[in-house]
């Protein structure tokens, strides 16, 4: 889902009994979550932690806040690391040197927490 308020509809989304909604989120920085701080879902949540509409592959560092922003709502195991949308827009290189880079922010993440 791209770029909706989340809070508005989020019955909706719990109607369409999805076992993970992915939502773009890396250009809010992850604060897109804080839609579901008062309206929870039980279900995996997929959110884009880097910008695939850019060439600019992401640091590390960036893609670890991304990833743990939303972490203050999520748990580990309702939390999936997506990049935002599709890569369709990205060449070869540039789309694995970023996934390079989730790769190893998710792993340092899941050292940090223990996962």
């Amino acid at each position: 889902m791209c770029y909706s308020k989340f809070n508005e509809i989020i019955d909706s989304i719990r109607a369409l009994d999805a076992d993970v909604i992915s939502i773009e989120t890396s250009r809010s920085h992850g604060d897109v979550i804080e839609s579901f701080e008062t309206a929870v879902y039980p279900l995996g949540i997929g959110l884009g932690v880097y910008d695939i509409h850019s060439p600019r592959v992401p640091t590390k560092e960036e893609v670890i806040a991304n990833i743990e922003r939303p972490l203050r709502q999520l748990s580990l195991e309702q939390f999936w690391v997506n990049p935002d949308c599709g890569l369709k827009t990205r060449r070869e290189p540039e789309t694995v040197a970023a996934l390079e880079v989730l790769v190893a922010a998710t792993k340092e993440v899941r050292a940090k927490y223990g996962k």
